[in-house]
């Protein structure tokens, strides 16, 4: 299956991304994190970039003028710096994830 990316409110979502991809980013190498679905208000002080191994997440702000943004296990996600937004989990996340340092 071919790797799309798409982007909205900043976040980029890619799928499918390549074995090759990942192990170049040193994924399996990047801290855990996981939750329980439910609605979770966030803030990105850094850029993060993470990689859902299972889950389903529905992303929206509140200025968004009603623009969601979802992803899910399997996705190679980017987040902007900045970002307040709402997560909205469906089925429970685990992902491993960076902070760009810049």
């Amino acid at each position: 299956m071919a790797s799309s990316s798409s982007s909205n409110l900043g976040i980029i979502v890619q799928k499918n991304p390549s074995q090759s991809l990942l192990n170049e980013l040193g994924i399996k190498s990047w801290p855990k994190w996981g939750c329980s679905p439910g609605k979770y208000q966030l803030k990105f002080d850094a850029q993060e970039t993470c990689y859902l191994l299972r889950g389903k997440v529905k992303v929206s702000t509140k200025n968004s003028n009603d623009e969601i943004v979802e992803f899910g296990a399997g996705d190679l996600v980017i987040i902007p710096k900045g970002l307040s937004c709402t997560w909205d989990v469906s089925i429970a996340v685990d992902k491993h994830y960076k902070f760009d340092s810049s």
